[in-house]
């Protein structure tokens, strides 16, 4: 889709997907995160977030919001723990200044699915408020930002699919061969903490170079974690494998096989059975964000 500048509100914005193409765990830190290598491959699937002004009314209605920002569409996340209205307030502290916006989240993006929808989101706020109020905000200063609210903002703030390193913060652009995805979504919420603190996690993966994930590929270190902690992904993934070498996304639960063509995705997509969501997806190089940030 494309952005029209300068922003102006109301105005809509995209957040998109991403897979993580590989996911090892390389060491553990001593703030008790994880070093990661990854690849994050973005997604034409996408969120969409309506910004438009506030108005007193607005505010009376949803009174339990008392700041200038109000955010919609999503009744079961509560303001501490929604993504959207943190990030509003963590660009407000930086630039001293918020216009008093509604901000309308569209949901396409599965929730708990290793999809970074949350994630998302929250840089399509950044992006969008500091395209709005011409904060002037590098991106990295607005990829910094967004690492306080989780690892895989930053990605989205960049725009671009990427090798990622660190706890996934480190980011080196990629581009990567035009791909079909077919993705389920076996209807389960992974907990991501709970994966990372398992005993028996792998944690000492070899660290390996950009170019042999591209000539040979690399798996997921959670995904036997989670398989086991949730029989839904191993059963979507076992079903799934059927048809070609599926793969776990991030620590789950949406499983995902790269089919040669759209037509061959459309035909293991008839026999996915009722009981999960399924998506056809191609992957992107640069989301539209990327347009809004230099």
């Amino acid at each position: 889709m494309a952005i029209k500048l300068p922003l102006t509100l109301p105005f809509t914005l995209p957040a998109p997907a991403k897979l993580n193409l590989c996911l090892l765990i390389v060491g553990r830190r001593a703030d008790g995160y994880h070093n990661l290598q990854t690849a994050f491959q973005l997604l034409d699937l996408h969120d969409e977030l309506l910004f438009e002004p506030l108005g007193s009314e607005s505010m009376a209605d949803e009174a339990e919001e008392t700041d200038q920002v109000i955010v919609a569409g999503m009744p079961q996340v509560s303001s501490a723990d929604n993504l959207v209205y943190r990030a509003a307030m963590l660009l407000r502290d930086k630039c001293g200044v918020l216009p008093r916006v509604k901000i309308t989240v569209k949901k396409r993006i599965p929730m708990g699915a290793g999809l970074g929808g949350g994630s998302s989101d929250a840089a399509t706020t950044l992006v969008g408020l500091n395209a709005l109020l011409g904060c002037k905000l590098s991106v990295s200063e607005l990829a910094a930002l967004g690492a306080k609210l989780g690892a895989d903002v930053p990605v989205f703030v960049h725009g671009t699919s990427a090798w990622g390193e660190g706890v996934g913060e480190a980011l080196t652009p990629l581009k990567m061969p035009e791909a079909t995805y077919l993705l389920i979504y076996p209807n389960c919420h992974v907990a991501t903490q709970a994966v990372f603190n398992h005993p028996d996690l792998t944690r000492d993966s070899s660290a390996i170079t950009i170019a042999r994930f591209l000539s040979l590929g690399a798996g997921n270190d959670c995904e036997r974690i989670v398989c086991q902690l949730y029989p839904e992904v191993s059963t979507a993934l076992g079903w799934l494998n059927q048809w070609g070498p599926a793969k776990m996304t991030g620590t789950g639960s949406c499983v995902f096989l790269r089919c040669g063509s759209l037509d061959e995705a459309i035909a293991v997509q008839k026999e996915v059975p009722s009981k999960w969501q399924s998506f056809i997806v191609q992957g992107v190089d640069r989301s539209p964000l990327s347009a809004l940030v230099s």
